[in-house]
């Protein structure tokens, strides 16, 4: 690699420029890895929170289907299942955001949650745990699809991180370090050479000097 390098002062300029731009470039890049990381931990503390809020709620939930199904009998719950689900709007859209060079998702559920006449069964047939098992399971049903977009937000985000992360080690420990020894080897060069001129000019001034006095013996 030495020997494609031509060691002179306007390339030493060059290489001085170029190493200003990767060490600004290493800088931004840390800021933007040490921002990923605190978007990751907020949204990691937003999951782990949904996720408990979700295994609460399905906890209560199963426990007031298991209510009903002991009033009502499994098969009967089946029915009043059966016709909420004909009677499900249930629609989801998607989008994004772009954290710092991550593009992480944006998922919204409409008509998750419903009243009991929206739900489709009979409301003089059923009872309150019927009632009360719909409810949780639509609001948990909610709770993950936002945790599913936390999730997924992390996995973008510790991709970006990931990435970022091996861009300023290779900054730090291979490019920088490597532009800085070519630095080094040209002004080495360069005062080698300015060595030698100035031998040259040395000895030239010597023999100029030594000229006449030859002249008059």
């Amino acid at each position: 690699m030495l020997e494609n390098i031509k060691p002179t002062r306007m390339e030493l300029l060059k290489l001085r420029q170029r190493i200003r731009l990767a060490k600004k470039g290493h800088r931004l890049l840390k800021e933007k890895r040490d921002a990923l990381f605190s978007e990751f931990y907020k949204e990691l503390k937003n999951a782990k929170r949904l996720r408990k809020e979700v295994e609460q709620l399905l906890d209560k939930a199963y426990l007031m289907l298991a209510i009903a199904q002991a009033q009502f009998g499994r098969l009967k719950v089946a029915e009043f299942a059966s016709a909420s689900a004909r009677k499900t709007k249930l629609s989801v859209s998607f989008g994004e955001r772009n954290i710092m060079g991550a593009h992480v998702p944006i998922i919204e559920a409409q008509n998750i949650k419903r009243n009991i006449l929206e739900r489709g069964y009979c409301i003089t047939d059923s009872g309150s745990a019927v009632d009360e098992a719909a409810r949780l399971f639509e609001e948990a049903l909610e709770k993950l699809v936002k945790l599913a977009e936390k999730e997924t937000a992390l996995e973008k985000l510790a991709f970006e991180i990931t990435k970022t992360r091996r861009k300023v080690n290779s900054l730090e420990k291979v490019v920088i370090p490597r532009m800085e020894g070519l630095e080094k080897y040209i002004r080495f060069r360069l005062e080698e050479r300015e060595r030698e001129m100035i031998f040259t000019l040395k000895k030239a001034k010597k023999k100029i000097e030594q000229r006449p006095q030859l002249q008059n013996v």
